[in-house]
């Protein structure tokens, strides 16, 4: 939700920018999108009125071109006709977060000027994120409204002019940014910026010009390089070395006249007489991958990939997935009935039943591998098989595809893992001691019968 920043709320005994509370809770959920480049925009003006409340930047959300300009155009047509706009080099939510009063050490911001002029202003506008290509585009769309060439300004030129409230006029200022390996700390380059833009508006209210400002930067000036780090914390450990990502390829498409079958693995290995071969690089991501005799209809699949050189032949492997309708469950499940891995006039056969699913969804397995360690979902016909496959993070989908995206994945992992199953039977071995132990208990018995005092006492006769 974009936040009119001039608000305040009370915190203890200290008064705090509502806007500064609300952008550091957003922190997280903007940094994790740093790679598409957005920044941030504040808008305010000396007229009353001019934004009502959006409904729809919520935390996260990241204003298009489109949207920003039903936010500008009522400002255009019915604001000041002054448009002063402070662009910036680089500049990030992180930068108000880290540099501005958000715990309310407002002796500390550095954006003391900018929230002055936020609290004092009439109406204003806060979007935390926007789109860099629309601001790339935010003078040439300024320009096409006011009807004025933007007019690149500074201080000594800005006492010369003399602005007219009839008249348009679009007042571009930059406003450098240093990173802290340069001449200047970021602290000390946003602090001299505050004061341009202070000294601007103290120009501006000296001579009684209406005006709508607008402060934004060309691009962020941090992106965050882990996404899982911003997830996880922003605590990092002394030495931590960067994860190294996974290689992720495009699947394996058959196409007629629609995208018909998608295959993917993470690795894609296979076996003869114990010799491997990674067929991953020659499977995945090339463009002469050969799929002559791949096949489709609504109720048959076959997936057929052809290596001219593997293991000194040509090999073929085929996957035959098959639709059916049951009617228990009132809906299509696929079933991918065999591979056949063709080589020398000669078929090999594994069965694959287990790999099944819903027709509307995809199957997805960590491993289908015919080794015994890998889950065995890959059964050969004929034992022992001179052939042996492995499919690391396979996943496959024939029918229902739209696009080149895999629908939801139907997984082959079993609800009770090992895991689930120990902690089950340990835990029915210790409600059995308690039960036990339980039943002991209750099945104690007090003394019924005791030695009367007024009778005569019980002896005890020595026995020599």
């Amino acid at each position: 939700m974009a936040v009119k920043v001039a608000a305040w709320v009370r915190e203890g005994t200290k008064r705090v920018p509502a806007f500064w509370q609300m952008r550091l809770l957003s922190l997280f959920l903007v940094a994790a999108a740093a790679t598409e480049q957005q920044v941030p925009l504040v808008l305010w003006s000396s007229d009353r009125d001019l934004w009502a409340p959006a409904t729809d930047t919520h935390e996260g959300h990241i204003t298009s071109d489109l949207q920003l300009s039903t936010y500008l155009d009522p400002a255009l047509e019915l604001g000041p006709r002054n448009v002063l706009l402070f662009l910036q080099d680089k500049l990030s939510i992180e930068d108000f977060t880290a540099y501005g009063g958000v715990f309310g050490n407002k002796q500390d911001s550095t954006f003391s000027n900018l929230e002055n002029a936020l609290d004092l202003a009439p109406s204003s506008l806060v979007l935390p994120a926007v789109d860099w290509y629309a601001v790339s585009t935010l003078t040439t769309y300024l320009q096409e409204k006011l009807g004025a060439s933007p007019l690149h300004v500074d201080l000594a030129t800005l006492r010369e002019l003399k602005l007219n409230a009839s008249l348009p006029a679009l007042l571009l200022i930059r406003l450098p940014y240093t990173a802290s390996s340069g001449l200047m700390a970021p602290r000390e380059v946003l602090t001299g910026n505050d004061e341009i833009i202070g000294q601007v508006l103290s120009m501006l209210k000296s001579e009684d010009v209406p005006y709508t400002a607008a402060l934004t930067a060309v691009r962020p000036s941090r992106v965050a390089r882990d996404v899982a780090m911003v997830a996880g914390g922003l605590g990092r450990q002394l030495l931590q070395k960067q994860p190294v990502s996974a290689v992720v390829h495009p699947p394996v498409s058959y196409n007629d006249t629609a995208p018909r079958i998608l295959f993917w693995a993470q690795n894609f290995s296979v076996a003869y007489r114990e010799h491997w071969e990674d067929l991953t690089p020659l499977t995945f991501g090339g463009q002469n991958l050969n799929l002559t005799g791949s096949f489709w209809n609504d109720s048959v699949a076959r997936l057929a990939l052809t290596y001219e050189q593997l293991f000194g032949t040509m090999v073929t492997f085929k996957f035959i997935l098959v639709n059916r309708f049951y009617p228990v469950s009132a809906r299509h499940w696929f079933t991918m009935e065999r591979l056949e891995i063709h080589s020398n006039g000669s078929v090999v056969y594994f069965n694959a039943s287990q790999v099944t699913g819903p027709s509307i969804y995809s199957f997805h397995c960590q491993y289908v591998s015919s080794l015994s360690n890998k889950g065995s979902l890959l059964v050969p016909r004929t034992q022992p098989s001179l052939w042996h496959m492995t499919l690391q993070d396979f996943q496959i989908q024939a029918f229902n595809v739209a696009g080149e995206q895999f629908s939801y994945a139907s997984d082959c992992a079993g609800f009770f893992s090992p895991g689930i199953w120990m902690g089950l039977l340990t835990s029915l071995f210790m409600l059995f001691i308690f039960t036990y132990g339980l039943h002991m208990i209750l099945s104690l018995k007090t003394m019924d019968r005791f030695d009367d005092h007024k009778g005569p006492t019980i002896t005890l006769t020595q026995i020599v």
